[in-house]
């Protein structure tokens, strides 16, 4: 079974803290130890302030790689890209924030393919990944649809796929690539930042399903043999 840490904070602003302080640790700990390092972070509107927070660390960020763990099939600057978000936090500071698909490929499947070839050139495992989840109990864009088993049970060495939500989100109903569960459950460290009852509620209820779970979330657990640190305010 995964071991798991909960971590609850009185706001979100001490969330925010917490939560970035814990991935400049782990950058800091990946350049010491490599003088690099790459990591996956979560979309979303949660995250932000935390993101925020980490660039203001004094990294040296032009040897910091960074990918959204997962990706809507968009342009470029669109206002629901999540690489068009971490690179306007990011790259004033020096990083590289790597896009992970073509240019708003129409064929789904073809920007996992090109996700994954791209994914193959960056240094492997990932050094950290960042999880969000849905109050629907998806992670990255592991949603249940068509390409849900893909995702979830493809060959080990995938690291993205091309994959269609069933059905698609109201807020953003595009198809999506996302890192597997595979490439996620690799990684050398990972952690997962919600906010709200519902989604503790959720996640709890994940965690104790396990690998039977219903939830997306809970089968991506199921996978992982590291420690996962779950950070939480309400």
């Amino acid at each position: 079974m995964t071991e798991i840490e909960w971590w609850d904070y009185e706001d979100t602003e001490e969330l925010a803290a917490a939560v970035a302080g814990d991935i400049q640790f782990v950058i800091e700990s990946a350049l010491d130890a490599r003088g690099s390092a790459v990591i996956a972070l979560a979309g979303g509107k949660t995250p932000m302030a935390a993101y925020e927070k980490l660039a203001q660390a004094k990294l040296d960020w032009k040897k910091v790689t960074i990918i959204p763990g997962d990706e809507r099939i968009v342009k470029l600057g669109d206002p629901m890209s999540n690489v068009t978000a971490l690179a306007k936090i990011f790259l004033p500071k020096g990083a590289r924030v790597k896009p992970i698909v073509p240019d708003a490929i129409s064929d789904y499947k073809a920007a996992g393919r090109s996700a994954d070839a791209l994914m193959q050139d960056l240094h492997w495992p990932l050094d950290f990944c960042l999880l969000g989840m849905g109050t629907d109990g998806h992670t990255a864009s592991i949603f249940p649809g068509p390409d849900f088993d893909e995702a979830l049970s493809g060959p080990k060495e995938r690291r993205a796929v091309g994959v269609m939500p069933e059905p698609l989100p109201p807020e953003a109903p595009v198809a999506r690539v996302t890192l597997s569960a595979a490439a996620i459950a690799s990684s050398k460290a990972l952690m997962i930042m919600i906010t709200g009852e519902e989604k503790k509620t959720l996640l709890e209820q994940a965690i104790e399903q396990g690998p039977s779970s219903k939830y997306p979330i809970g089968r991506v657990l199921a996978e992982v043999e590291l420690p996962v640190d779950i950070h939480w305010a309400a």
